[in-house]
């Protein structure tokens, strides 16, 4: 009685097995071929394509160790400098020895450590993911951006960049020269233009065709001009203007940055809630929290510049509040990222829940930022 039900699953699962043996046979067939027309060749092909195959793997073991392995990542970083025992605001004069240029000694710019030392981690202290050959050849063609693997490090490392470079046009245009009629500090202009560049460019390119030079090499010398100002600001040799005003533009232009990137998780969180098959949604997350990642850092650095304004206006209560959100957006470090409903009961959304935290820490800004108005 029960044999024709038992052999209708049997022919279930027999369709089912030999539907799973095509589909291998259909993966493995082109490494098959590969194999048997590789042992049909001479030593001397063998040779080259068993190198070039060597070669490829390496590269592809180093790309998967770059992109897996975040060096140094540490969203506490900005403790590490303990610029609260500092207490001089940068470019202030603290010590003099005869009188002479050479022998004076100011305070630095924090802000312009922490850019340069963000930098520094960004293409020093790991690769930079975006211009490397595999990253731009992609998964079989499809760009890794596309893809749910491989790119959750470029993405953060962008968004630092982005920060860096918001603070790079800051320091050349404002803080690094006594208003808009003295002359704009060389190494500042420099390090500006240098952290504008592409963030694609490897070796070699086709628009326009032929050698170029990588992406890295110009942030690099970002750093190095970076830390020149520093180093002479040091001594008393470059400028730099911690006026209430200045401040208060530069988180003018933090909040207006950010609030731009809660506003692409606002759209992605919106129309392409897809859970965890939304393969996007890990590119906007880490992002955005790189951008965090680095203005906590820049506005430590902030914070110890403008010391004596942060006094005059008592803003060392907002400020605090500011870091706080900060360290509590850095602490959401999910191992999968899901764009789940908002009004969802099973998947989570973390772009809403980043999105919440850049604007948590946008309204400290504006709130700082109204203080400074006064």
């Amino acid at each position: 009685m029960l044999d024709p039900i038992v052999n209708f699953f049997t022919r279930i699962f027999q369709w089912i097995g030999r539907g799973i043996g095509l589909l291998i046979g259909a993966i493995l067939w082109p490494f098959l071929w590969a194999g048997r027309w590789y042992t049909q060749r001479g030593w001397i092909l063998k040779a080259v394509l068993g190198l070039a195959l060597l070669v490829l793997i390496g590269l592809y073991a180093n790309f998967f160790y770059a992109t897996q392995w975040w060096n140094n990542f540490n969203p506490n970083y900005p403790d590490t400098y303990t610029f609260e025992k500092r207490n001089v605001s940068a470019g202030e004069q603290v010590a003099a020895g005869t009188g002479t240029d050479t022998a004076k000694t100011c305070g630095n710019s924090g802000i312009a450590q922490i850019a340069a030392d963000l930098t520094d981690f960004n293409v020093n202290q790991n690769a930079w993911i975006s211009s490397m050959i595999l990253y731009k050849v992609g998964l079989f063609g499809i760009d890794w951006d596309n893809t749910p693997w491989m790119d959750n490090k470029a993405s953060f490392q962008r968004g630092i960049n982005q920060a860096v470079r918001r603070t790079a046009t800051e320091l050349a245009d404002n803080l690094g020269r006594v208003r808009t009629t003295s002359q704009i500090d060389a190494d500042l202009q420099d390090a500006r233009g240098n952290l504008q560049f592409d963030e694609y460019t490897w070796y070699f390119g086709v628009s326009p065709f032929g050698p170029k030079t990588p992406t890295p090499s110009y942030y690099r010398d970002a750093v190095r001009k970076l830390r020149s100002f520093n180093a002479r600001l040091a001594t008393c040799q470059a400028t730099f203007d911690a006026r209430a005003d200045n401040l208060k533009q530069y988180i003018d232009r933090i909040a207006s940055d950010i609030g731009s990137t809660s506003a692409i998780l606002k759209e992605r969180a919106e129309n392409h809630n897809n859970g965890w098959f939304d393969t996007r949604a890990d590119d906007r997350y880490w992002f955005a929290y790189g951008q965090l990642y680095a203005y906590y850092g820049l506005m430590k650095g902030a914070q110890a510049d403008f010391e004596d304004v942060i006094k005059e206006k008592h803003l060392q209560s907002l400020w605090d509040t500011m870091d706080a959100q900060f360290v509590s957006a850095l602490r959401i470090q999910p191992f999968i990222i899901a764009n789940g409903r908002e009004d969802g009961w099973l998947l989570p959304t973390h772009l809403t829940t980043m999105g919440f935290y850049i604007l948590r820490v946008r309204s400290n800004m504006v709130e700082i930022s109204n203080v400074l108005t006064q």
